[in-house]
């Protein structure tokens, strides 16, 4: 899959570095996706997950077009102290300015965190060019008075990011996987101590820990694209996620709540990646790629009834259907609900 980086200027939040994977001239062909990073991070953390061997058939027949927000590609030099960082709002308004430079009309939106909420004020302020919305464990009510209280005590010493923002990261990451005696606890914390440390320059991190501390309200009740909110049940933020869904139209929004995980798309990368599969079969893309744990042959095959085994709602086949047929969006949406079983992924 081809890698190409471009610098696009916007308005109002300055440059910002895009990485694309994928062909976009075959954009007809394919599924398109934004992606925007959490804090502490940067496109890397989306890459190495479309890189992972879950998402090999659907990188295959997509594109991926994943932002580093202002001051955060890797060995970025520090902002000029004149930028104002952008708000999360506009951020997520400018975000078109990229797709226009790279002359795409679609997207799915994947984020996470502070991107996710990014994503989200995109997909409210440009809804025809949104085909649909993914958001790892997004939060939809401002700061709270808690997360004020903690980012007060965020001391930012030079150049250095100081002990208790690491501390507040690491928790805004990897929530309770940090409690008790989880025996991965000692890696996960230098293997993301390591990369505060190397590429991420720890001045401009922290911009967007402000913006992001100081977020307004995100109306996602207003949204007209359909959503899929994951969370993992041991992210810091899985309650957010869960009262923010509570308050949502259920026809348009989708949760999903992964066991055992804080770090969904570290700990649990398989199950993020059945769940964008079955999210995106519901907006008619990337229909022929079979799910997980369905086998490719009997999923193209005709059986007695006529349906294509495995996944639930999957359209129907004609006997001899072309690929090039079973790739046409399917009109008829697809659903999953908070109570449905995922098939088994064979390991």
């Amino acid at each position: 899959m081809g890698r190409r980086r471009y610098a696009v200027n916007t308005e109002k939040s300055g440059e910002i570095i895009v990485t694309v994977q994928g062909d976009l001239s075959q954009q007809e062909k394919r599924a398109v996706f934004l992606t925007v990073h959490d804090l502490g991070t940067n496109h890397s953390s989306f890459e190495e997950f479309v890189n992972s061997a879950c998402m090999i058939e659907i990188k295959e027949r997509s594109c991926f077009i994943h932002i580093d927000v202002p001051g955060h590609a890797d060995n970025a030099p520090n902002l000029a102290d004149s930028f104002q960082f952008p708000s999360l709002q506009l951020l997520g308004e400018e975000l078109v300015t990229v797709l226009d430079f790279l002359h795409v009309k679609y997207v799915i939106g994947v984020g996470e965190g502070a991107g996710a909420n990014v994503l989200a004020r995109f997909g409210l302020a440009h809804p025809s060019r949104c085909l649909g919305l993914i958001l790892i464990n997004v939060t939809g009510s401002a700061a709270s008075v808690l997360d004020v209280f903690k980012t007060k005590f965020i001391s930012w010493k030079g150049d250095e990011v100081g002990q208790s923002a690491e501390d507040f990261l690491l928790y805004h990451k990897f929530g309770y996987q940090l409690v008790g005696d989880n025996p991965d606890k000692e890696k996960i914390v230098s293997e993301f101590q390591s990369r505060l440390h190397s590429s991420l320059n720890s001045k401009n991190l922290k911009q967007y820990v402000k913006a992001f501390m100081s977020r307004k309200d995100l109306p996602l009740k207003n949204c007209k694209v359909d959503c899929l909110l994951i969370t993992g049940i041991m992210s810091p933020y899985a309650s957010v996620v869960e009262k923010l869904y509570k308050d949502l139209n259920k026809e348009k929004v989708t949760l999903l709540k992964v066991e055992r995980a804080g770090d969904v798309l570290a700990d649990a990368p398989a199950k993020v990646a059945q769940s964008i599969l079955l999210f995106c079969k519901g907006q008619g893309l990337l229909t022929s790629v079979a799910m997980p744990g369905v086998d490719r042959n009997r999923a193209f095959s005709t059986s007695s009834s006529g349906s294509t085994e495995g996944s639930t709602g999957a359209r129907r086949l004609s006997r001899g259907m072309s690929m090039e047929d079973y790739d046409k969006p399917n009109i008829r949406r697809l659903s999953v609900t908070i109570n449905e079983q995922l098939p088994p992924i064979k390991k």
